[in-house]
């Protein structure tokens, strides 16, 4: 799946990092600087500044009457001067640890209903939060409180419903997950998850829910399961106080093809004769027992521009279109309309669409009268339809490509494009789109390849509980894949995609949690060669609010790993990444980084991320530096190189920063590297070289069968590529000559010694990691759990015959290493 590229040399790289050391390069961002400064929601902006500023001379008014922040927050300052400035003098604005009952009604009692609209304004993110603490300590009414929310702008879907009665608490299973939604939570309590099959006995850890601050729930996938698998789940969830309740479901995936109805299995031959095939017409539709099943078996489904879709399913359910090879369409291939129950398999989609008559300022339009230019035609479109499976599919060749950003925001037809918001809660979202490959042409490329429609609302998009996974998506002039809407437990894993101008876009993610993890993204860029980020995002102020999680990703790009796209002026977002491989190549202004973030909201982390700049030589984040921990090998120019020159790149993760479910249950392809049972040192098959500072003198011998012979003063390097864990065992037969001071291996990341890395088998020097009751002088066989010693990465195995303290002439030392493996 991954493409090799040629890469520059350790040499190149270290020459490139010496350089931007000594040109003082802004590379990485020093949260010490005067500049450097975190962000938050308007409330916690606003506190953090009159905090900072405030004295005798400049009262709380006069600081929120003089304030120069940006335009969306100084509107709200302008609108609730006042209002802030009470809120501030009660200390609401302040953030506090958990307040006890009595204290919530002193503090709240007296709110206002315009004090009730400023904080639902300044902290638009915990909805849910100021909603229950209002409505229960405050002497406002219901409708009251309704009032205020809709004045800040608030959703009026929301109000109210964050609450836990009306709603019922889901587990919703889908092929290979479920996805989970717990209500009526709080914020400092904890969701941890565990996971069984029926026939298990012992029980599999999952990732903790995620807090989900709109309808104050929480939230998370189970991902990686068996398809039709009864599963039992145990959430555990803990306040702050200690108290525990325990939740459970019991649900079954879906399987991996649909039920269908024997009597309603139609061969397309049998059914078509030309133009559109039109299942209303047919009326073929299937029930919930069994599906109807149409098959293609020789016949092309052809339609010409006078039929809106060359199949048309209209709103008939429980279909499935299997094999069909569909050309045509005024607008779409395949077509439906407030449905459900749809799954097509292994169609080949091609050649639909409008043509361009009149080009105006390089954007097409149908014709010469028309003033909406040519977008939204789609290859498949599925219209407030929901719960849909699409996989083996091929989507490729409309009529028309789309322009690029040269001429402004991309227009023209896409592959696929989803709106899974029906009529019915109970078919909303549950889309599965998965071992597809979507793809143009260097010439003649998608707008975006997989587009959600309604972008900016939470009934956008996949809405929630759906898969995009195993596909491969190329060559679009903006977004590859849109995720933008309702993001709860969407799931975008194990895809390739390449050839856009953006891989993912999640800006806005108005409702998570959404995860993005296993993805190659690489070889971006539109048809004038031009590329913004691997993930784009925005848009959690203006419309909040919901984290996404990145994981265990490898993006290898020309600029950035994830950057902001304005949503309504704003970019802020908020993400957890943790396990990723992020390479950039160019540098300068928004340009370069790992995560470009230039409002640091301080809820994203970075966690355990490899992140290396081709240009200056290192990690470059704009970002809450606050929360990020580098990978031990971000500096490490040998391991980057191998990752770079690597067809598939692997990251060693240490067993601290393992995420459960989705990094210990499955062997992750191209990301966890996993060790083979057995690793045999095959000395004859390696470049070997002397240790630098150590090698003195003596003969290095490499017998056929792999034995090692060293003689005198000789430290031996063979570069490996090996993961110790802590179970790693260290087995070989040593024999020993001589009287050296030091006869024993290590196990380095590189070329600077590191006697924590080195195990002493024989030898009358007090050194490195005792393992002398591990060998029997002069000869025998060693077995060493190496693992409780080292572990990680390990670039180079040292065998070592060290004695200083004897003339060269003298030296009869001599050491032999034989069948040596790592278990």
């Amino acid at each position: 799946m991954y493409s090799a590229n040629s890469k520059p040399s350790i040499f190149r790289f270290a020459f490139i990092w010496l350089l931007s050391f000594l040109m003082l390069s802004c590379a990485t961002v020093n949260k010490n600087d005067k500049g450097y400064t975190k962000g938050g929601q308007p409330g916690d902006i606003l506190h953090n500044y009159i905090n900072a500023n405030i004295s005798d001379n400049n009262t709380v008014n006069s600081l929120l009457a003089d304030y120069k922040g940006s335009k969306n927050l100084s509107t709200v300052v302008e609108k609730y001067e006042d209002e802030i400035a009470q809120l501030y003098k009660q200390k609401v604005l302040s953030r506090k640890p958990s307040l006890s009952e009595d204290a919530k009604k002193t503090l709240f009692a007296n709110i206002t209903s315009n004090q009730a609209s400023a904080l639902f304004a300044l902290y638009p993110i915990d909805t849910a939060k100021w909603m229950k603490t209002i409505s229960t300590y405050s002497g406002l009414s219901k409708n009251d409180i309704y009032e205020s929310a809709i004045t800040a702008g608030l959703d009026p879907s929301i109000v109210f419903a964050a609450s836990a009665s009306g709603f019922e608490d889901t587990a919703t299973p889908l092929i290979n997950s479920i996805g989970l939604v717990i209500y009526g939570q709080d914020e400092e309590s904890t969701a941890a998850v565990k996971f069984r099959t029926e026939d298990d006995t012992y029980w599999r850890e999952g990732l903790d829910l995620a807090w989900e601050p709109i309808y104050g729930s929480f939230a998370g996938s189970i991902v990686y399961l068996e398809a039709d698998t009864t599963y039992h789940i145990e959430v555990t969830i803990t306040d702050a106080y200690g108290d525990i309740v325990e939740h459970s479901f019991q649900t079954t995936t879906k399987p991996n093809t649909p039920p269908i109805d024997p009597n309603k299995i139609y061969y397309l031959s049998e059914i078509y004769s030309g133009g559109q095939l039109d299942l209303e017409a047919l009326n073929i539709e299937g029930s919930a027992d069994g599906y109807a099943k149409i098959i293609g078996d020789g016949p092309v489904v052809e339609a010409g521009s006078d039929v809106l879709a060359a199949v048309n399913i209209g709103n008939n359910s429980y279909v499935m279109l299997e094999n069909l090879t569909v050309k045509g369409g005024q607008r779409y291939g395949i077509f439906a309309k407030k449905a459900h129950h749809i799954w097509i398999k292994g169609c080949n989609v091609s050649e639909y669409g409008r043509e361009a008559v009149d080009i105006r300022n390089g954007v097409a339009y149908s014709s010469t009268t028309n003033n909406s230019p040519i977008n939204y035609d789609s290859g498949i479109y599925l219209e407030r339809s929901g719960i849909a499976v699409i996989e083996e599919c091929e989507v490729h060749s409309p009529n028309l490509g789309a322009n690029s950003w040269a001429v402004g925001h991309p227009k023209g037809a896409n592959a696929l494009q989803v709106w899974a918001y029906h009529d019915s809660d109970a078919y909303r979202g549950e889309f599965i789109v998965r071992n597809n490959r979507f793809y143009g042409a260097p010439d003649h490329r998608f707008n975006d390849v997989i587009e959600g429609r309604k972008n900016f609302e939470r009934r956008g998009g996949f809405v929630k509980n759906s898969a995009i996974y195993g596909n491969y998506l190329a060559y679009s002039n903006d977004d590859l894949i849109e995720i933008d809407g309702g993001q709860q437990n969407v799931l975008v894993y194990d895809n390739e995609m390449e050839q856009g101008y953006a891989g993912i876009s999640i800006a806005p993610n108005t409702l998570g949690p959404s995860y993005i993890f296993h993805n190659y993204i690489h070889n971006l860029g539109d048809e004038t060669g031009k590329e913004w980020t691997a993930i784009k995002a925005g848009g959690l102020i203006s419309k909040p609010a919901g984290r996404t999680y990145v994981f265990e990703n490898v993006i290898d790009v020309e600029r950035n790993g994830i950057a902001a796209s304005k949503v309504n002026n704003d970019t802020t977002f908020w993400v957890t990444t943790q396990n990723n491989i992020i390479l950039t190549k160019n540098t300068g202004y928004s340009v370069g980084y790992c995560i470009f973030d230039k409002e640091k909201y301080s809820g994203s982390t970075s966690t355990n991320d490899l992140c290396f700049n081709e240009r200056t030589g290192d990690a470059r984040y704009e970002f809450n530096l606050d929360n990020v921990v580098e990978h031990p090998y971000s500096d490490d120019f040998a391991y980057i190189e191998l990752l770079q020159s690597s067809s598939e790149p692997t990251l060693y993760i240490p067993e601290e920063f393992k995420i459960p479910n989705f990094s210990t249950e499955v062997a992750l392809q191209a990301v966890v590297e996993q060790p083979p049972t057995m690793w045999e040192f095959k000395a004859s098959e390696i470049e070997h070289t002397g240790f630098p500072k150590q090698y003195r003198y003596g003969t290095t011998t490499i017998s056929d069968d792999n034995t090692v012979t060293l003689t005198g003063n000789n430290w031996q390097m063979f570069p490996i590529n090996y993961i110790l864990t802590e179970d790693s065992i260290l087995e070989l037969e040593l024999e020993v000559e001589g009287n050296p001071e030091v006869v024993g291996i290590g196990f380095e990341t590189d070329t600077k010694l590191n006697s924590s890395r080195v195990v002493k088998f024989y030898g009358k020097q007090a050194w490195g990691i005792r393992g002398e009751d591990s060998f029997i002088p002069k000869s025998s066989a060693i077995t060493f759990p190496i693992g409780q010693y080292v572990k990680g990465k390990v670039n180079y195995l040292i065998l070592v015959l060290d004695n200083d303290d004897i003339e060269s002439w003298r030296n009869r030392d001599k050491a032999v290493f034989r069948k040596l493996v790592i278990k």
